[in-house]
């Protein structure tokens, strides 16, 4: 890695902890008085909520809650909530609530800036200018939106979820209150969080790209040396934390550590960019139905699998972080495979398929999968390795049966803690 490079776009403002939702009121009354808050229907009826709503009208006089915010925010539901917001002409913009919602908002500040439709922005780089203030408020540990220019929506006109990136989409100012978490069901805990897990770990193991400081430069611009430090530490923290959030819903260590995980891994990513798990999953998101962090999370044993020998070090190292003791003191391919052993074993722990055939993929799928991941080439091209169809085919082929052997010519033996085994088995 080239140590003289290093990119960052973060909020202007960020708070963290507990009881950090007390700064909302007063950071949202510094933009404006017409305030439009974006929620999870959800989330939008605990007392938390009711709190933060009334703290807002206290200070500002004028509050709008629009709630139409469904799972996996299909962009039907963005249109309706644009034209709302925009006969309101909010001066400040709240996202509230889980990926869906942050997003939701972004997406309607665009709308109500800029006017058209979603299409118009899709891809890289496509919103013309600023937008509405946004200030963000997450309430599952996970997306990391709240400090991420990207804003994600399942478009029913193609077959895979899409992407707007921007630096524009980057909200003004992020609270991050881990006590918004502690409620959020173990599904939402697990996929958030290991969504979570997959951008750390796919920030810093994406490729290195060339940066010209002269000329504007791509949204995702790699891995570099200002998100080397996040990435780790939010890998390093969620490795530890997630299992007991999963199992432990009310520790509290454990959900300040996740809300604190996820955020360091969205500062990460969202300068590096994320690969291929992520790309893989767009259309298989879209096929499936299926939550985005169950899909991440399940390719991503596959993904480090097939990137072990291209980037040993890198991947060693990441084990390091994590406190992975197999393999410790040997050689680097070793130490990385006994990494990538151990993100297979850590995400069979908090309880995710072992297969995408567990979430309904099948071998007759395969061929479209690759086809669509090609199309998402913003993150193919952030992959740490050359990805052709070939390539994706044996990924996607050895995800779907569950077996890492196939990505490799020989996988070293494995030890008892290290076997795949079936979900569900000691």
């Amino acid at each position: 890695m080239n140590e003289s490079i290093g990119v960052l776009r973060l909020p202007n403002e960020v708070r963290f902890g507990f009881g950090a939702r007390a700064a909302i009121a007063p950071i949202v009354a510094g933009f404006g008085r017409r305030v439009l808050v974006v929620a999870d229907p959800f989330i939008a009826t605990t007392a938390e909520f009711a709190e933060v709503v009334e703290a807002m009208r206290a200070i500002t006089g004028n509050v709008e809650v629009l709630t139409d915010v469904p799972p996996e925010l299909p962009s039907e539901s963005v249109h309706r909530a644009g034209a709302i917001a925009a006969s309101f002409a909010p001066e400040v913009i709240v996202g509230y609530g889980g990926g869906s919602a942050l997003d939701a908002a972004k997406l309607v500040a665009v709308l109500v800036t800029h006017g058209g439709s979603l299409d118009d922005y899709y891809g890289e780089n496509a919103v013309p200018g600023p937008v509405v203030p946004l200030v963000a408020v997450p309430t599952t540990a996970g997306t990391g939106s709240e400090v991420t220019p990207v804003a994600v929506i399942s478009d029913p006109h193609r077959e895979l979820k899409v992407g707007i990136s921007s630096p524009h989409l980057i909200p003004r100012a992020a609270v991050v209150d881990p006590q918004l978490t502690m409620d959020a069901p173990v599904g939402v805990t697990t996929f958030a969080g290991i969504d979570a897990f997959v951008h750390a770990v796919e920030s810093y193991t994406a490729a290195q790209l060339e940066i010209d400081h002269a000329h504007p430069s791509p949204v995702f611009v790699g891995q570099n040396r200002l998100t080397h430090p996040l990435s780790l530490e939010a890998a390093r923290i969620i490795f530890r934390a997630l299992p007991v959030a999963v199992r432990s819903p009310h520790d509290r260590q454990a959900r300040a550590d996740m809300a604190y995980g996820s955020l360091l891994a969205g500062m990460a990513f969202g300068a590096t960019g994320t690969h291929l798990s992520h790309a893989i999953q767009y259309p298989i998101g879209a096929m499936t139905h299926t939550p985005h962090g169950l899909g991440t999370g399940t390719l991503l044993p596959y993904v480090m699998q097939a990137c072990v020998d291209a980037i040993p070090e890198a991947i060693a190292t990441l084990g390091e972080a994590m406190g992975v003791t197999a393999g410790a003191g040997g050689a680097t391919a070793h130490r990385a495979q006994a990494t990538v052993d151990a993100i297979a074993a850590f995400c069979a722990d908090v309880g995710l398929p072992a297969s995408l055939a567990e979430l309904g993929v099948s071998r007759n799928d395969r061929d479209r999968i690759v086809e669509l991941t090609l199309q998402v080439a913003r993150l193919v091209a952030i992959a740490p390795i050359p990805v052709d169809r070939a390539l994706l085919g044996r990924l996607v082929d050895a995800a779907i049966v569950g077996d890492r052997s196939l990505l490799v010519a020989r996988l070293p033996t494995p030890g008892p803690a290290q076997r795949l085994r079936p979900r569900g088995q000691p």
